[in-house]
């Protein structure tokens, strides 16, 4: 009898194998995909836009600029590796359960703060040294987690100095919201296609929230990104929409 309830407390999980289920599901996956990678490789033109036509980075917070060329260049190092490294690929598969314009343009009084400067050095030199350990130890996934720890905590500063500038003056001037809004479409897009991997898992008895905690840096990442969208977004069509336009000077040309 023991052996009988044994067997029928043995429900065998149907194996993935990196496979979909639902070819909608799986649709609707490839187009939150694109749709997310679209978004986001046009989200930092608006501002560029912006600032060749005005003629002035004025209201662009110069720390926001040099943060987020950090954290992007830490982005890259993570997917580097991870493309190069069969160790890593191998762990990642298993968890997941799958197979200057500045310096050109009118800036005032605007400066790099030395608290940003004191953090970037601080991060690159923790970064130079982990990889010179990796590099002894062979330690590559180690190194993957040390890139994706910075990027993520990048990412949390990084829209700090903006969010804080623009509270000060009062308003959103110089910084173009149409980056933020494109930010924010590829980071709900970004949700929608974990979310259509896990229904898909999900319908067919196989491991569920892994594409949420499986990759913990991806959720992290555009968790954050969200939430300081929606605070830009508030800032600039809530808090500051009559006064936008009118702190910050443009310079124009003169004949």
């Amino acid at each position: 009898k023991r052996k009988i309830i044994k067997g029928q407390k043995k429900k065998k999980k149907k194996k993935n194998n990196g496979r979909w289920n639902s070819i909608q599901l799986k649709v609707l996956y490839e187009v939150f995909g694109w749709v997310a990678f679209v978004a986001w490789s046009i989200s930092f033109y608006p501002q560029v836009i912006m600032n060749f036509r005005r003629k002035s980075v004025v209201g662009l917070n110069l720390d926001f600029v040099v943060l987020n060329l950090t954290k992007h260049s830490s982005y890259l190092i993570y997917n580097v590796v991870l493309y190069f490294s069969a160790t890593a690929q191998a762990h990642i598969a298993t968890s997941m359960g799958l197979p200057r314009y500045s310096s050109l343009s009118s800036r005032e009084t605007q400066r790099f703060s030395k608290v940003a400067l004191v953090i970037i050095c601080a991060v690159w030199l923790s970064a130079a040294v982990c990889v010179f350990v990796a590099i002894h130890r062979h330690s590559w996934l180690w190194l993957i987690s040390v890139f994706n720890t910075i990027q993520v905590t990048m990412t949390v500063i990084k829209y700090v100095p903006q969010a804080i500038m623009n509270f000060r003056l009062k308003s959103t001037d110089g910084f173009s919201i149409g980056n933020i809004l494109l930010d924010l479409l590829g980071g709900v897009t970004n949700y929608g296609q974990m979310a259509m991997q896990s229904i898909d898992q999900i319908l067919f008895l196989t491991e569920s929230w892994v594409n949420f905690y499986g990759n913990i840096g991806k959720t992290l990442l555009s968790l954050v990104s969200i939430f300081f969208d929606i605070l830009f977004i508030i800032q600039h069509y809530v808090l500051y929409p009559a006064r936008k336009r009118q702190q910050l000077p443009v310079q124009t040309s003169r004949n």
